[in-house]
Formats: C-alpha cells, structure tokens, sequence
C-alpha cells in the first residue's frame, strides 16, 4: 500500500548530519507541517554522538581506499547508521509509520541521510557521499532518502549548498544564514535586508555559497596534540597572526569566483593546507601551533565579513549555527572584522542541530514532491528533486 503523508497534521522525520569534519553524527527529529503554501516545523529529538575509533579512522582515509574497500565501507557506514537510528528510535519511543498516518507524535515517514562525503568535484559532474540508504532502511525499519545531491551535479550544479531552501522556508525572519561547520557557507535573498515586522519577504531568488574552510583546518591541526576541537578558541587566541600567511590564504583565487561555487576537502588538502606548512615566522622557523590557529581563525573570520552587507540604517541580522558558532574567539573575530553585522547564536539545539533538522526537511520535501535543490544557489540548469528512496519493506 502506498504511503499517505498529511503534511497539514504533521509528518515526523528524522534527519541525519555527518560532516566533513568527522566530529560525529547529529539526529534531529522533527515534525513538519505544510499549509497555505508555508512550511513550519517543530523539533521534538536531538542528539549527537561520536564515531567509534575504528570507523572513524576508516572514515579518514575513505579517499585513499581500493574500490572493494570503499563499496564495503559504503554498506558499514549505511548499516551502522540504521543501527543509531533504530536505538534514536528505541529511546523516544517513536516507531516507523503506518501507510496511512496513525499518530504522528510517535511515527517516523523516513529517515534523511547526508551521508560522508568522501569526494565533491562537481566540475567533473562527480560527487560521492558515503553510507547505503538501502542499509539504514533495512536496519531501522523506516523508508530512507539519500544521496541527494548528484542529480544537481549531473545538471551541471555544485550541488551543494543544500541548507538554503531550508534557509528560506523555515528560519526567513534572518537578513543571512551562516552556518560554521567544516566550511562556512552563507545564504540570503538576492536583495537582502527587507525584512517586515520581523519576517524576511522573498524578493527573487535565492542566493548561496561557501565561504571558506573552518573547522575543518581549525580540528585537522588540533588533532595532531590528540584534542578534537580548540575549545573556545583559546589557543587561537593566544597565538599570534602571520601576515604574509594571511595574505596568502586571503589571496586564494576561490575566493575572487563570482557565482555558485562550493569547497571539498581536496581542496583543502591541495591549495590551504600545504600554504600553512610553508609558513615561517619571524625568525624564519615553522608556525607554532597557537600561530596556526590564530591566523587561520583570522582568515576566516575575514572571508565571512566579506559576505555580510551593511543593512542601509540597521545592522544585518545573521543567524549563526554550527560547531564554529560555540568558538568564542572565532565569534570575537568575526564581530570585529563585520561591525555591521549582528552574529545571532540562537539556542543550543538550532546552533548544534539546525543542518541536521534542515536534511530532515530536504526530506520532508522530496515526500512531499516538492524541489529541495535550489538552482539559483547550485548553479544547476533547473531546480530539481535530489534524493533517491529506499523503501524498509515494511
């Protein structure tokens, strides 16, 4: 029997988060409603927790692995997946929903995956993320969307950002959306700073893209003293910024493209990290750790004010979520650097959680038959629905 979704009385999805930085799994449960042509929502579960040693480690070097070994880590991850799911499941007591909705306080529709991703070059239409839809339908019992972002790529899009349809239609009373994750990346309307009583009124398109690397760098350095994340900033901060280093991060020609444009690891690895290992200070020696963090934090916090705007007589109003969003000095520097700009840090589960409830509503969107990828912010040649489903056979 096919599933009916009434998205007017609410249907519960639970949306799943694993960033490029390997901190760990976010689980968002959320209930979505679509009425009047206006989506809302309200969040009732969320949590997050970390990866085991042992796959995090396989998760490290899923760029390095054979083919037999990447396709075996693809169905591990997606099994262990549906494992969280099922115990997230367990522990609320929510149970996967009927073809015709019961009780929809209690019932899941689907489970909505990110997925890891392992490669994004969508100049060469190619994009992979991690982690066997069919797997975590089968192990949680729910109906599974994935892999939602290829058809974007193989319609010419970045294929990424997702979170801005999210943006628009759930969190629109902000002038901008920054979310600190791994990469920054930003979304507003294409005329920002018309927001009426407090409501932000669309005008056009939507307009996205990333930013620049943050947590990504910031935790790859901190990792090797075996500690997950600068907490607070603190190291950042008692460190000094080299100029010519920041210079040349600042100098990087990503951030003089004009358009939809996106950033993977690769990138990374290629163009920034190998500019901060050649650094010298003063005395001609290698950067101090403390050296690193502070004047990439300044890079980055320089590359996010760029993209801020001055709202005419009124500061812009940024919604700021993501891991970065709990890094004090990294918040100090951006304040300092955009003094236009008002850096909103909501509550703690919209800060932790917010992609995660967004992948849900990616999610939501593709049950309802509804676009989730905007080509105004992809670059793709039409707006298109991404994902691809995997029924539970329940």
């Amino acid at each position: 029997m096919k599933k009916i979704y009434d998205f007017e009385k609410g249907v519960g999805i639970i949306g799943l988060m694993s960033g490029t930085s390997l901190d760990g799994l976010d689980l968002c449960h959320a209930r979505f409603f679509f009425k009047d042509g206006k989506w809302t929502y309200e969040t009732l579960h969320a949590e997050d927790e970390s990866y085991p040693a042992e796959l995090k480690e396989r998760l490290s070097r899923a760029q390095l692995m054979t083919a037999q070994e990447y396709a075996l880590l693809h169905s591990d991850y997606g099994l262990y997946l549906g494992e969280r799911v099922k115990a997230f499941m367990e522990r609320h007591n929510l149970i996967p929903a009927a073809p015709v909705c019961l009780d929809s306080d209690r019932e899941v529709s689907a489970v909505a995956s990110h997925g890891q991703t392992v490669f994004h070059q969508p100049h060469l239409r190619f994009t992979g993320q991690i982690g066997s839809g069919a797997g975590i339908a089968a192990v949680s019992g729910v109906d599974t969307v994935c892999d939602f972002r290829t058809t974007d790529v193989a319609l010419g899009g970045q294929g990424a950002p997702l979170v801005p349809i999210g943006d628009r239609n759930l969190f629109g009373n902000y002038d901008y959306c920054l979310n600190l994750g791994g990469f920054s990346n930003i979304s507003c309307e294409e005329n920002p700073g018309h927001a009426q009583d407090g409501v932000s009124v669309a005008k056009g398109r939507r307009l996205a893209h990333d930013i620049s690397p943050v947590n990504y760098v910031l935790n790859h350095y901190t990792r090797q003293i075996g500690i997950e994340y600068d907490k607070d900033g603190l190291m950042a901060k008692s460190g000094s910024v080299c100029r010519p280093l920041l210079e040349k991060l600042n100098s990087l020609p990503f951030y003089t493209k004009e358009g939809p444009k996106s950033l993977g690891r690769e990138w990374v690895e290629n163009e920034v990290i190998p500019l901060i290992e050649s650094a010298r200070n003063a005395s001609g020696e290698p950067l101090s750790l403390a050296d690193k963090l502070c004047t990439f934090t300044e890079h980055a916090a320089y590359q996010i004010s760029l993209n801020v705007y001055q709202m005419g007589d009124r500061k812009a109003k940024v919604l700021t979520t993501g891991g970065g969003a709990f890094n004090k000095y990294l918040l100090e520097r951006m304040r300092f650097n955009a003094p236009h700009a008002d850096f909103v840090v909501p509550d703690e589960i919209t800060v932790k959680f917010k992609e995660a409830l967004i992948f849900a509503f990616l999610g939501a969107l593709y049950l309802a038959d509804q676009p989730n990828c905007m080509s105004s912010v992809t670059g793709a040649s039409y707006d298109c629905i991404g994902g691809a489903l995997y029924k539970s056979g329940r």
